[in-house]
């Protein structure tokens, strides 16, 4: 009998320490690369002065802006939903058994669709200014929450099938809606910032977006990794983790409220990125393995750092032009991935 390949797991410890820096390098590489060449001497000069409260020269003042008010926040920004994404990924997998869930699974990034792309297309909500879009997306996405919770409940609870179904269904509902708007749109240039906001982009990342976006994420990863234990007993089945002392029932709507209120607000600033809370979670188990207090150590910063180079290539590779972050993500993603998973003889939910 052929015995599978044995996975060598990585200590945590080093693992995080290693990831750590590196978001930092690659936070400081997102700052400096770009399609306006400024030098990495001016690069670091500005990054000081905005921090210090220091003065910048009046020649500088465009270079500046573009380091401390536009990649700056947008590179912050990235590392913030790419760690939110990766954390959701994980609670979402373990919530519904199910290798392939990823955040999006639930509906909720279809339902903020509609609501970002009345912003975009109809003009909804013109009267909140800078914060339409965002207000209008997080709106439709908890809308669309409500919906899915609404249709998924049975006197059993939240199921995972019922989950996975429900959600599937109303999200077809979802962009359906989306598809009907965006071809009905009376002007082109409209319709291709839908379609961009709808594959992700960081390009409206701004300083007021940060803050929100950040506490939601660490507030969700804090409350997942104080669950890890749970996860590990809903992940071997409702009649195991009730046999563990976990209620699968409450533990799933407790995981679907978070979910979803984490999901809701990463898309309203950054759209629809895809990949990255289905690929990042399997990723982290090879690694680490299964045991979801090892996987919610790693998750957030691995999908922090590919999320802030997925938008670095974004930037560059049609510079002046951008791509969407999604399209790269897939593009660069799907091969590793699939990579990976040949070499490192990884089976979901395997320890």
């Amino acid at each position: 009998m052929r015995r599978s390949p044995t996975v060598r797991r990585i200590s945590v410890a080093p693992l995080v320490a290693g990831l750590g820096l590196t978001l930092v390098v690659s936070l400081g590489c997102g700052v400096g690369l770009g399609a306006a060449g400024i030098g990495w001497g001016s690069v670091l000069r500005f990054l000081w002065a905005g921090l210090t409260g220091g003065t910048v020269h009046a020649g500088d003042v465009a270079a500046y802006t573009i380091v401390w008010e536009i990649r700056l926040p947008r590179v912050v920004l990235g590392a913030v939903v790419g760690a939110g994404l990766a954390s959701v990924g994980v609670a979402v997998q373990a919530m519904v058994r199910n290798a392939l869930a990823d955040p999006f699974v639930l509906g909720i990034s279809s339902g903020a669709a509609v609501g970002a792309n009345a912003v975009i297309l109809l003009g909804a909500f013109a009267g909140l200014g800078v914060w339409a879009l965002s207000a209008s997306a997080f709106g439709s996405a908890l809308a669309a929450m409500a919906l899915v919770y609404a249709a998924a409940s049975s006197p059993r609870g939240l199921t995972p099938l019922r989950l996975i179904l429900t959600g599937t269904a109303m999200a077809y509902g979802f962009e359906a809606v989306t598809t009907v708007m965006v071809f009905g749109a009376a002007r082109g240039e409209a319709a291709r910032s839908a379609m961009m906001w709808l594959l992700g982009s960081l390009g409206g990342a701004t300083w007021p977006q940060v803050p929100l976006a950040a506490v939601t994420v660490a507030v969700g990863w804090a409350w997942l990794r104080w669950r890890a234990e749970s996860l590990n007993a809903l992940a071997m089945g409702d009649d195991t983790s009730a046999a563990l002392g976990v209620r699968p029932e409450r533990l799933r709507r407790e995981l679907f409220l978070v979910t979803a209120a984490v999901t809701g607000t990463v898309v309203a600033v950054s759209g629809a990125i895809g990949f990255v809370g289905l690929m990042v979670p399997h990723v982290a188990r090879m690694l680490v393995g299964a045991d979801h207090r090892r996987v919610l150590a790693v998750a957030p910063l691995a999908g922090a750092v590919l999320l802030v180079w997925a938008d670095v290539l974004s930037r560059l590779l049609l510079a002046p032009a951008e791509l969407p972050v999604g399209v790269i993500t897939a593009v660069v993603g799907v091969p590793a991935f699939l990579l990976l998973m040949r070499r490192g003889g990884y089976a979901f939910g395997g320890r």
